[in-house]
């Protein structure tokens, strides 16, 4: 299926990390994070019973963010550059669609050529000395059904759309239409497999070009 507008998520399907669950490693509240997040992926309790949770443990601050942003790239999943750069070759247009940080991961997307404005995930409030205050409770993305309020906005003219993604979170975009491709090459998760329109297994993103060209 030829889709010309492409979202992916971005933990563990464009980086082998799990960007908020490596910041809890680092304030060392690792294992219980892990959980947290792991049972919001699996659709077991709703995303927003754990967001905000995750983040007032953590509190990561700009030093934080940054040392997430590195890691990000450091930790990039096989074919990520050379799958965006046939995207971009092609004129899809290419989005991040992400319940991460944003200024985490808006490095790995200017690596990738993808715009600022292409990245939709939840944005960091800092103080003026760069601590952690809050995050953008406004963001759909912080809550269950947020990555398919978000395809829908992209999709005003109803364009062939898919997504690509390890999680719960991805599949919802079914309901905005979205060709939904589960990646387990990193994370394989059950629901996932059960939901997507088909599910790819190899741990080079390469893989799923021949659902999206």
């Amino acid at each position: 299926m030829s889709s010309d507008i492409i979202c992916f998520d971005c933990d563990s399907t464009l980086s082998e990390i799990e960007g908020i669950d490596v910041l809890a490693e680092r304030a060392g509240c690792g294992a219980e994070m892990a959980a947290l997040t792991n049972a919001a992926m699996n659709g077991e309790v709703p995303l927003e019973s754990v967001y905000a949770q995750r983040l007032s443990l953590i509190k990561p601050d700009r030093q934080a963010i940054k040392w997430v942003a590195d890691l990000y790239i450091e930790e990039i999943v096989q074919g990520v550059e050379q799958v965006f750069q046939q995207l971009h070759d092609e004129g899809r247009q290419v989005h991040i669609i992400s319940g991460g940080l944003k200024q985490a991961i808006l490095p790995l997307a200017e690596k990738l050529n993808v715009v600022p404005e292409n990245v939709h995930a939840v944005e960091v409030l800092f103080a003026s000395n760069g601590d952690y205050l809050d995050f953008n409770q406004q963001s759909p993305l912080a809550r269950n059904g947020g990555k398919a309020d978000i395809c829908t906005q992209l999709n005003p003219a109803n364009l062939k759309m898919a997504i690509v993604g390890d999680g719960n979170t991805d599949m919802e975009a079914k309901k905005a239409g979205a060709f939904c491709i589960g990646f387990g090459g990193v994370v394989a998760r059950e629901i996932v497999r059960k939901q997507a329109d088909v599910f790819v297994e190899d741990s080079d993103l390469q893989a799923v070009l021949a659902y999206l060209l």
